[in-house]
């Protein structure tokens, strides 16, 4: 199954789903990440709230959505409202879902609050992984 997700910096919520998805299936799935304005790096907290979780995955990195615009994909997920509005969406996408999550990367408060933030991010989109991709097969 390949499987996209996308959201518009490509530095937090998508790169999590990314890594979440790759580590929960046991490398069964094809999966990538990319966003309209993607980021320089992926964001600090994403990588701290993935280790906190177990996973290191030094493949990470943010990327064009036009690298992935002529492949076929089985699902794509929008992690942002702005993508789901302004996205131009994998032509050969054979599902499309919407997951808004709250930007966790708009948070302000001191580290451990923040951090707390990425976290509990990164648990919805589990959870949404869980029930909706790995829960269907």
């Amino acid at each position: 199954m390949r499987v996209l997700f996308l959201c518009t910096g490509n530095s937090a919520r998508s790169q999590m789903a990314e890594a979440l998805l790759r580590a929960l299936s046991g490398g069964q799935h094809e999966v990538f990440s990319a966003g309209t304005q993607p980021a320089k790096e992926v964001n600090p907290f994403a990588l701290e709230a993935l280790r906190e979780r177990g996973i290191d995955d030094l493949s990470l990195h943010p990327k064009h959505i036009t690298e992935f615009l002529d492949q076929p994909f089985d699902l794509v997920a929008t992690l942002c409202d702005p993508m789901k509005e302004e996205c131009v969406l994998p032509p050969r996408a054979r599902e499309v879902l919407h997951w808004p999550m709250p930007d966790p990367a708009a948070f302000q408060g001191s580290y451990e609050e923040v951090l707390l933030k990425f976290i509990e991010t990164r648990d919805l989109i589990e959870a949404r992984i869980r029930r909706e991709i790995l829960g269907h097969q």
